[in-house]
This record gives structure tokens, sequence and C-alpha cells, in this order.
């Protein structure tokens, strides 16, 4: 591959990359930002597949984002690209905050006062999976629905202000290539001109000498 890593990323370099990307999360954020306003279509159907990924986010199906959304980006006529890249918004670093909130709101939503024990105990996670799980479902679902549109208008004004610098600029591109190829052509035409003089003055000296 031309444009292929050098070295190979072995398991462990995988997983450090994962949790801590090696461009910083300012550039990581960056970067999807530049992979979403790059997608072949509409602003519409960027920003509804973008939204689909974002919105699925902030839900405790994890596992199923990128299926989940590539599926509702599918149905609702979204991009599906833009959906799973739209899932990046849920990451090691925002997951933490994202289930401490949204269990918090399905809390308050049951009207329970359970608090979130932050923990890394999987087989406390499972034992008490619905106790859990149940409460951030239910704060998860309002959320994903105020995310989506909030994720749908911003990225769809991204995309939209750079579709239309993008297409000015191939404007101005075309517009100083068609004027280069006019001045060239105009250039030849006078080299013609100039040879044709040229030909018809040895044409005319030569028939002057003859006769």
């Amino acid at each position: 591959m031309a444009f292929g890593r050098r070295e190979s990323v072995g398991f462990t370099g995988k997983a450090r990359e994962f949790l801590w990307p090696r461009m910083g999360w300012w550039r990581y954020f960056r970067y999807l930002r530049f992979r979403v306003v790059r997608l072949p279509g509409s602003p519409h159907t960027i920003a509804a597949g973008f939204a689909c990924g974002a919105a699925l986010s902030f839900t405790p199906l994890f596992g199923f984002h990128f299926g989940l959304a590539a599926l509702l980006a599918w149905i609702i006529g979204g991009n599906i690209v833009a959906a799973i890249i739209g899932t990046g918004v849920g990451n090691p670093w925002t997951f933490p905050f994202i289930g401490f909130w949204i269990h918090k709101m399905g809390s308050w939503i049951l009207g329970s006062d359970t608090a979130v024990q932050l923990n890394f105990n999987f087989t406390s996670f499972f034992d008490n999976f619905l106790d859990v799980f149940w409460p951030m479902l239910v704060g998860g679902l309002p959320m994903a629905i105020i995310i989506w549109p909030l994720a749908y208008y911003s990225s769809r004004y991204v995309v939209r202000t750079y579709q239309a610098r993008r297409r000015t600029h191939l404007e101005r591109v075309a517009l100083r290539r068609a004027r280069a190829a006019a001045r060239r052509r105009r250039r030849e035409t006078v080299r013609e001109r100039a040879a044709a003089r040229r030909q018809r003055r040895a044409a005319a000296t030569e028939k002057g000498v003859s006769s």
C-alpha cells in the first residue's frame, strides 16, 4: 500500500490508540469533522446519518451502536457512513459521563434515588444488570431524542458551509483553467497566423524570383 502504515500495529497498540489517540482528542474530533464534511451526499443525508450515530451514543446499547446507527440511518434515508462516524461521539472518555448522566436522568424519571456506583467490577455489574441498565435505557432514550436534532442541525450547517466553499473553490479553479486554456488557444492562433503569413511571404518571394 502506498499510504499504509510502515510498521504493523499490534493489539496493544490498537487498544492504546482507541483509549488515547496518538493525534490527541482535539485533532481526533477535527479528523471526524473532516471525514464527515467530505462524504458524498447532500447536507441533509450526511447530517441525518451523523445525528443517528450521535444520538445512539447516548443509549446504553454498548456494542450495538454501529449496527443500530447504520440501520436507523438506512430507514430515514441518511448516510450510513456518517452514522458510523457519528458514533464516535461516544468513546472511552465520554462514555463514563454519558452513562452517569443517563442513569441519573432515568432514575429521576422512574422516581428512584439510586446512585451510580462507578466501579469496573464486571461481576457486580452483571449481577445488578437490570438495576443499572433499565434506568440508563429510560434516561438514554429521551437524551437520544434531544441529541438528534442538535447533532443534525449543527452538522448540516457545517456540511452545507463546507460544500458551498468547496463549490466556490472548484468554480474558481475551473474559471482559471478556462481562462488559461483560452489564452493558450489565442497564443496558438497567433502563432498559426504568423506561420501562415510567413508561408505566404515565402511563396510570394519564390514566385517573384521565378518570374
